[in-house]
């Protein structure tokens, strides 16, 4: 099953999903603001794709943060909080199967889904 995670107003999100329909991928949108995010979902993402990765430092979130708040962007203190926070989490995040990919570029898109020459 493919699973797009991001938030259905954000820009980004949206020419994924376009992409993603236009291509005729089935996949089910997960809204992180509206349906929310699990510690262990987080710690999964954390553990593949790293902090460096996940979290969203140029967001209107991040630059909110203080400073202590902001330090807790380490791999190990990460977790909770992009659970408290998951505006912070970089979108879209495409899950499919095994396979965990952060940000929307078409080609890449098209690389994980098998859809390269389509």
């Amino acid at each position: 099953m493919t699973i797009l995670y991001g938030i259905s107003n954000c820009d980004t999100c949206r020419r994924a999903r376009r992409f993603l329909e236009d291509a005729g991928v089935t996949y089910r949108f997960h809204d992180l603001r509206r349906d929310g995010i699990s510690a262990a979902q987080v710690q999964r993402w954390l553990a593949v794709l790293g902090s460096e990765t996940l979290v969203n430092r140029r967001s209107t979130t991040w630059r909110a943060l203080n400073e202590a708040e902001r330090a807790l962007a380490t791999r190990d203190q990460a977790q909770a909080l992009l659970v408290a926070h998951p505006t912070l989490i970089k979108r879209p995040i495409l899950e499919t199967g095994d396979t965990l990919h952060a940000g929307f570029r078409e080609a890449d898109f098209r690389k994980l889904l098998g859809l390269e020459g389509a």
